[in-house]
């Protein structure tokens, strides 16, 4: 895989299309930038017509698996989804699985960021220990599913910093580093991220997938 970052536009200039299945532009920007190296032309779910994703449950391997897998059978391209979330260690692992729809669907990434931070409320350092997990899925159109999974460990802040990122970026800091997730350049964070380690792991799949001459 060629370093993240170097752009959405040499992944689409040609190759088989390959769709991720989001409709989080963050999340978008984000994967097409980690499968830039690969000879597949990365699509948005938006670029793509209707397409119906299935209702997301409590696991996040199979949540990423029936998002591929549908994106995949609709729109009869090779296709990529994730699951993630944010596992805080002072909430017994919560939110988990649900940290898109934590704290209802009428908060945005602040309003989530802002209830976290009330719920863990005056906890010392050594009781904010979180980890960000990602099962990334790629699905092809006859309903083949490999799965890779990415953590990436570290601690909540008790008020968020930086501007970049997106999510629970702001108030996490990864092990080893000072600053936020959203305070590190888009280059670093795909480096040491959950999802840039799962799409690293998952790489191999989709060359596989490619068939002869598929990226290797």
């Amino acid at each position: 895989m060629s370093p993240p970052g170097s752009g959405e536009g040499a992944a689409a200039e040609a190759g088989p299309r390959l769709v991720v299945g989001s409709s989080n532009p963050g999340k978008v920007r984000e994967i097409s930038a980690l499968l830039a190296g690969l000879p597949v032309r990365v699509c948005a779910l938006s670029e793509c017509g209707p397409v119906e994703l299935p209702e997301e449950g409590d696991d996040y391997a199979a949540n990423a698996a029936a998002k591929a897998r549908a994106v995949a059978a609709q729109t009869g391209s090779l296709a990529v989804a994730d699951d993630s979330g944010l596992e805080v260690d002072a909430l017994g692992g919560r939110p988990g699985p649900r940290s898109a729809r934590y704290g209802g669907p009428d908060l945005d990434d602040a309003g989530r960021v802002a209830r976290l931070l009330e719920e863990i409320g005056d906890r010392p350092e050594a009781e904010r220990g979180a980890r960000f997990v990602c099962h990334a899925s790629l699905a092809t159109p006859d309903g083949r599913v490999e799965t890779a999974v990415g953590v990436c460990s570290g601690r909540i802040l008790a008020a968020p910093r930086g501007e970049g990122g997106f999510g629970y970026d702001p108030v996490f800091v990864p092990e080893g580093y000072a600053c936020s997730m959203a305070e590190l350049s888009a280059d670093e964070k795909d480096r040491i991220s959950h999802r840039g380690r799962a799409l690293e792991r998952l790489a191999p799949a989709i060359r596989a997938a490619l068939g002869p001459g598929g990226g290797a």
